[in-house]
């Protein structure tokens, strides 16, 4: 079972107290866009598993969609001390983002279709879940929000295992779509 360490987590985001009187005019653009990306990634993630899970009824879907809430607390915290409004709907499967709404449309079609096309749907969120908070991370001037992503990415790589381990469980193989080959290797390896 995978279990993204919340307790490091929460810890992040209650490091520097005056990081609460920040404003989204301390961000730049593109920070502020990223945040906004990142917090509507990890509702993708979550709404892709928990449809996966309804379908297929493999417990890492579920658990993985347990760690994925608290991706979203996270974002959910970030958001608030930079008076950004959420962009996430409420609605499962609903998305603010045109981008990601044809994403999570195209992701679920074809977790659909087989567990083995499913599991490779997980391995392709957690992969480009890092690449993107990668970007974000080395975009970012501020602290906090760094400590948040590098936790997040943290949160990916222990999926995009527990998504490997169920992919050659099975006998499948897999291709990374969106990271390098040998980063994809360095991320296989037990941290």
């Amino acid at each position: 079972m995978i279990r993204f360490p919340l307790i490091l987590l929460v810890s992040t985001l209650f490091l520097n107290p005056l990081v609460s009187c920040a404003t989204a005019q301390q961000l730049s653009n593109e920070e502020t866009k990223r945040l906004l990306w990142i917090t509507e990634e990890e509702k993708l993630a979550s709404d892709v598993y928990h449809y996966l899970y309804d379908i297929w009824a493999l417990k890492a879907f579920s658990n993985i969609t347990a760690s994925e809430s608290q991706h979203q607390l996270a974002m959910q915290e970030l958001l608030s001390r930079y008076s950004l409004s959420d962009p996430r709907k409420d609605v499962l499967g609903q998305f603010s983002n045109p981008d990601l709404q044809q994403l999570y449309d195209d992701l679920i079609a074809q977790g659909s279709e087989s567990l083995e096309q499913a599991l490779y749907v997980g391995a392709m969120i957690e992969e480009l879940d890092i690449v993107d908070l990668q970007k974000a991370t080395n975009l970012s001037s501020r602290e906090d929000i760094r400590q948040v992503y590098e936790q997040l990415i943290q949160g990916s790589v222990n999926h995009l295992q527990a998504f490997m381990r169920q992919i050659e469980m099975r006998g499948f193989s897999y291709t990374p779509q969106y990271l390098d080959l040998e980063s994809f290797k360095s991320f296989l390896v037990t941290r």
